[in-house]
Parts: structure tokens; sequence; C-alpha cells
């Protein structure tokens, strides 16, 4: 989730500005830089409760301490509510504290792990003052929807009054899940079609690799990934693995489409939220927006609607893969490492759309149903999930060997898939893992995981 939108003053008159937009993120090669974003739950290591927004050992005490290492504050109604780097990059919360680095645009997985890896340190060190902890899971495997503090920011606000009215599990994806994603560039609409469609199809691939979710209030939830599973319950306006992406034609205008159906939150002006759930950006393009009759929206008003849908892939200026579930420093360095080696080398891409090309709907549906449950073990074309994971490791190292980014040690960006060529090759998910010491080592209680899996 961002922070507060800066206002464009460039009016939008048609719907074709609105794929001008899109489009504007065309990049050549050499351009092309890595995004990696990853969220951590907060926790007082006292009793391992949630944190709230206020009070000194609250969230904005933590972000407000953070600002030693440069950090700049972002404020909402005289509240720090987000950082912004110096070089790049973003500190962030979801609206119930979950904290998101949002990485700045960086050459080389290398980068993006020493980016990670400083971050954790800043972290680590205000979390000792404070008597805090993080950790990295796709669900929160603890507490209560109703225990969770809520972040005072005005776009939640609307969304937590609107979310119940679509799905059933709405305020659970906003305030009890973490993610880890990466956003990846396209050099022309081509080149963006090939890459959404084999990102899209190679989604339940990654949701697998990193389900890390399979507890609730303490209990085994039945899923691996209950992350991927509540995002299936929370609005089907604007989730999904969206089927018109392989239909012939795709490309900016038919997303500017599926963007013009997706209903609207808000609209923001002069430093506050107005509510327009539900409404239509049809509408608002034609001066007939209810939450601000007689106004046509400028650009920003389009940037902050391209957020508020959700599917697995989502496309702005770039592309961002949103299958995976959050977990340890080791595996957040692997997700990028993953779609860099399958989308950034045109061998491996083209290696990668030759293996899934031919998936129907029915099947790229399939996976997305029954992988958050199944995990590596869902079956495919006579085999398992598990296979298929393996031919896609192999395409993404490929796709990193052929790169050739070397670090000071002269070793490419493939070492970073190790961690996914371990669970691969074991068949055992990290919430299986998570699940097998619950059982064996544990005793029935989740509150290990707290000391064992916390960054």
């Amino acid at each position: 989730m961002s922070a507060p939108p800066t206002k464009s003053v460039t009016p939008v008159t048609g719907k074709a500005q609105l794929a001008e937009y899109l489009e504007s993120g065309c990049k050549p090669r050499s351009a092309w830089r890595i995004g990696t974003e990853h969220e951590k739950f907060a926790f007082r290591l006292r009793n391992l409760s949630p944190v709230p927004f206020d009070g000194p050992d609250g969230i904005e005490a933590l972000l407000k301490a953070l600002t030693r290492f440069g950090w700049q504050p972002v404020e909402e109604n005289g509240r720090v509510i987000a950082l912004d780097g110096v070089k790049g990059g973003s500190i962030t919360l979801e609206p119930g504290g979950q904290v998101e680095l949002s990485g700045a645009p960086l050459e080389t997985i290398h980068q993006t792990c020493d980016e990670v890896h400083e971050h954790l340190r800043q972290v680590k060190e205000i979390d000792r003052e404070l008597g805090l902890g993080m950790i990295g899971l796709g669900f929160h495997p603890k507490w209560r929807r109703d225990e969770v503090p809520w972040m005072p920011k005005g776009r939640y606000r609307i969304m937590r009054e609107y979310m119940p009215k679509r799905g059933n599990l709405g305020l659970d994806m906003m305030t009890r899940t973490c993610t880890v994603q990466v956003n990846l560039d396209f050099e022309n609409e081509a080149d963006m079609v090939k890459k959404f469609r084999v990102s899209l199809a190679l989604q339940p691939v990654a949701t697998a690799l990193f389900a890390n979710s399979p507890f609730t209030e303490g209990r085994p939830n039945g899923f691996l990934s209950y992350r991927s599973q509540v995002w299936t319950d929370t609005d089907p306006d604007r989730t999904g693995d969206l089927p018109f992406v392989f239909e012939d034609g795709f490309g900016f205008e038919r997303y500017v489409d599926y963007l013009l159906d997706v209903p609207m939150y808000f609209v923001y002006r002069d430093g506050r939220y107005i509510d327009a759930s539900g409404q239509s950006f049809r509408d608002f393009l034609d001066g007939r927006l209810p939450a601000l009759p007689g106004e046509v929206p400028v650009l920003s008003d389009w940037a902050d609607h391209l957020t508020t849908a959700f599917p697995e892939v989502r496309l702005k200026k770039y592309l961002e893969m949103r299958g995976a579930d959050g977990g340890p420093w080791r595996r957040l360095c692997a997700l990028p490492a993953l779609w860099v080696g399958l989308l950034y080398d045109s061998t491996a891409l083209d290696a990668a759309w030759d293996l899934a090309k031919d998936w129907t709907r029915e099947e790229r549906a399939a996976l997305r149903t029954q992988v958050p449950k199944l995990g590596l073990a869902t079956p495919f074309r006579g085999g398992t999930l598990r296979d298929l994971a393996l031919e896609v490791l192999a395409i993404a190292r490929s796709g990193l060997e052929n790169r050739a980014r070397r670090d000071g040690f002269g070793e490419s960006e493939a070492h970073f898939l190790n961690a996914l060529f371990a669970i691969a090759e074991s068949g055992e998910t990290p919430a299986d893992e998570l699940l097998r010491r619950f059982r064996e080592e544990w005793n029935g209680s989740v509150d290990p995981v707290f000391q064992e899996y916390a960054d």
C-alpha cells in the first residue's frame, strides 16, 4: 500500500491517455531495473502481541526512530505514516501495521539483497530499543482479526468499510497477511504482453514454493498458503488470474478496459481521501462521479486507481509479481531471482512461454484453486507441481547465468535460487516444514515460530 499520493495537474480527457500512461513505462533493456517489496508483522517480544500505532513502543515510534538512518518522514493528518529514502524506496504501513520496505529500483539481485540486509539491520536496531520483533509469514499464525490495530490512513478507513460488501476475507487480507513481491520492467507492448502471460501462468509455482501460512489463530487452517486462499474471497471485482490476458489482442488498451470496470475506492484531494467506493472511473471520465460531480480525473487519480486492483500479476508502469507469501530473509532475495531469471533473459523467457503457452484456461484456473491447499503436491498433467517447479527453476537459473551479473566474488545471481531448489527437490514447502515442527517439536503451539523464524 502506498503513502499519500502526489497530485498531478494533468487532466484526463479520454481513455487513450490512460493507455499512454501505462505505455510510458516502456524502457530499453539497459534501463530495466528490479524493485523488491516485502512486508513483516511487528510484535511485542514480551507477549507476542500486536503493536499499536500509538505509544512509546508503537509503529509511529518505530518509524520516527528509523529517521536516524536518513529516512524522511511522510505525514498524513500530522501523523508519520511512511518514510521516504534518500536513495529511493520507501517504508510504508499495511492496514494492520505490517511494515513494508518498497525497495529502490536496482540493477542486480546482488544489490537487492544488500538493500534487504541493510533494511533488516536498521529495523533490528530499533526493535531492540523498543522491545519489538519482526516476522515474515503469509498469514498471521496467532492473532484474531479483532486483536489487530488499524493504522490511521484515510484510504484504509474507506477500504475497511467497503471490503465486507464484496467478500468475507477482505479485512483479513488487509490486517493479517504479508507478501513479498518483485516489480519488473518491459521494453514495449509486445514484451509486456509476453511477460504478463508467462508470469500469470507461472504464478502458482511461486505461490507453492513460497507457501508459508498454514496457521490461523494458533491452529492449522488446512492450507499451505492461506494468504493465497484469502484473496479468493476478498473482492471478485479486483482479484483473480485475468483470463483475458491470454486472449488475442491483449495489450495496454485492454488492461485499461479491465481497470475501468474495477469499482473505485477513493479520490485524493487537498490532503484527504474522498469516499468514492463502488463508483465508476468511467463516470469520472465523463464528469459524472457522484463523489465529485462535475470534475474529471487527473493522471494521479488514474495512478491511484491502478493500485486498487489486486490480480495475481498487476500492471502499472511495470509488472508486479504478487503470488508469494512473506518469509524470512534468506527467501526474500529468491523471489526476484526467480522472476528476473525467467523474464529478463530472452532465451529463458521463450523457454518459459513454451512451457505454458498451451495451457488451457481451465488448467490455469485449477492451479490457482488447488495450489493454496496442496502446494507442490498439486496434480498437473500427469505429474505434480513439484515437477513443473523444477523445470521452471532450471529455466530461471539459466536466465540468471545468461545475464552474467556477478558480485565481487565472481558469483552470478543464480545462487539466490538455491533456497527454492532445496524446497522443490525435497517437496516440502515452508508451510509443510512449519506444520511438521508444530506436530513434532512444538507440542501443538505456534509460539515457537516467533523465536525460530523471526528476522
